[in-house]
Parts: C-alpha cells; sequence; structure tokens
C-alpha cells in the first residue's frame, strides 16, 4: 500500500505529494465514517438492521484513539526528558513508569484505570475517559523509548556546534536536537498509534460502545458470529490502510529515510 497514491504526477516535489497524499487520507477517513452506514444497510441480516450501530462504533473507536494517541504523545515527551534527566528522582519516576506499562497487560490497566482507580482517588471517570486514559498511559510508554532513542540518536557534535555559535541549552534542544530526533523516532511514534487503534477494542470489556463492543452485541442476538467479525475486521482494516497512508507520507515529507 505504500504507493497507493503513485498516480500523483512524478513532477511534483516530494513535499508536494506527501501533502496530498494525506489531504486525500485523511478526506477519506472523513467520507469512510460518514457514509460507512449506508453501504452497510444494504447488506443482509445481521448487518443491514445494524448498519448506524456500526457506524457509530467505528467513529467511536477512531474518538478513542486520537484522543489516547494525542495524550500519549505528551506523555511520552515528558517520559522521555524523565529518563534523560540528570536528577535521579526524575529518571527513577520514568524508569518505573515506563518498566509497569510495558510490563503489564494493557487490558488489567484499563480494568485498574476504570475499577481501582476511584477508590484510591475522588474522582469518577466515566468508561470513555477510563479507557481514554489507560490507552494513553500505555501508548506514552512506549513513545518514551522511541523518543529518547531518537534524541540519542543525533550526533554530540551538533550539540556542542549549536552551543559555540551562543545558541542556550532551550534553543539548541527546540531548534537543533528535537527537529533531527522526531525524524528519527517518528516512524515508531507512527506505528504505536497505529497499534493503538486496534488495542482499543479492549476498550469493550468496560464498557465503552466502541466497534467491537457493537460487534459483540450483534453477535450474541444474531448467533451468526461469520459476518459480524468480517465485518468489524474489514472496517478496522480500512481505518489502519488509511492510517498507514498518512504515516507513510508524513515520512515522506519530513525525508525520513534519508535520516536513518
Amino acid at each position: 500500500m505504500k504507493e497507493a497514491f503513485a498516480f500523483l504526477p512524478r513532477s511534483w516535489s516530494r513535499e508536494r505529494r506527501s501533502a496530498v497524499t494525506i489531504a486525500i487520507a485523511l478526506l477519506g477517513a472523513v467520507i469512510f465514517l460518514w457514509l460507512l452506514a449506508i453501504p452497510l444497510s444494504w447488506m443482509p441480516d445481521p448487518i443491514g438492521p445494524a448498519a448506524a450501530q456500526f457506524a457509530a462504533g467505528a467513529l467511536c473507536t477512531v474518538e478513542l484513539t486520537v484522543a489516547a494517541g494525542l495524550i500519549g504523545i505528551v506523555i511520552g515527551l515528558l517520559a522521555a526528558f524523565g529518563k534523560l534527566s540528570k536528577v535521579p528522582p526524575l529518571r527513577w519516576v520514568a524508569n518505573f513508569y515506563i518498566w509497569v506499562i510495558r510490563g503489564t497487560p494493557l487490558l488489567v490497566q484499563i480494568y485498574f484505570v476504570f475499577f481501582a482507580l476511584p477508590d484510591l482517588l475522588p474522582v469518577q471517570l466515566s468508561d470513555f475517559n477510563s479507557a481514554v486514559i489507560a490507552l494513553a498511559m500505555n501508548v506514552g510508554a512506549y513513545n518514551a523509548e522511541a523518543i529518547r532513542a531518537g534524541i540519542l540518536a543525533v550526533h554530540k557534535g551538533q550539540t556542542e556546534a549549536a552551543r559555540s555559535l551562543g545558541l542556550s541549552p532551550l534553543q539548541t534542544f527546540r531548534d537543533v536536537i528535537f527537529p533531527q530526533s522526531f525524524r528519527v523516532a517518528l516512524p515508531s511514534l507512527v506505528n504505536n498509534f497505529v497499534s493503538l487503534l486496534k488495542d482499543s477494542s479492549l476498550a469493550t470489556a468496560i464498557g465503552v460502545v466502541e466497534l467491537m463492543n457493537i460487534g459483540n452485541r450483534i453477535r450474541s442476538a444474531s448467533y451468526q458470529p461469520v459476518p459480524v467479525l468480517i465485518t468489524a475486521a474489514v472496517i478496522y482494516l480500512v481505518l489502519t490502510t488509511l492510517m498507514t497512508q498518512i504515516s507513510g507520507a508524513l515520512e515522506r515529507q519530513m525525508n525520513v529515510e534519508d535520516h536513518k
């Protein structure tokens, strides 16, 4: 699927082709979610009568993925900075967080946020918000390792050269280190985001009405698992394919391959 938009004129620059690819993929995702119920309604039982439910579940899945993914980027940045910090307590906290999250199942983390967190803190979270927090914390740990690796991949000579030109540590990181490290980390970050879309199906365990939750309800009511599961799988496949197109275009936009 890497060349799915190879029909774009070869005379265009790489940046222009990538930007158009991203725009087409985003527009395709919007149209797919908006019109999903129409083709599904043409299908026989048990899919046709539940077309609107499948469409609503797919939209909830995307909302869950985007919300958790954006928060996960912020958490990953903070955790990566913590692991690289010269302050021991910050390193300990970051290392402990990443160790716990990567060493325990995501389903356990979702259950912990939904069932145990309200007993530990005076907060009441909805099933959707609980899933967002758990998924964001999970993907944040993996993002942290990708970002940390990207930062460490930048040669120290870049920092020394920037400081010799009179740049402050903050300016050096913002203008020299971070742009290069982000290019290195981008493929892993995008892969984590695509995996997050699939992992969001575990939110059905706490009652979030996302795509798999809808599928389980219809399967239980119709006793026809084959068409229901195939429909859910196809929807996931379309969404992940569109995300893969966007990720590939982003990598080409930032010329990631030339920096590997």
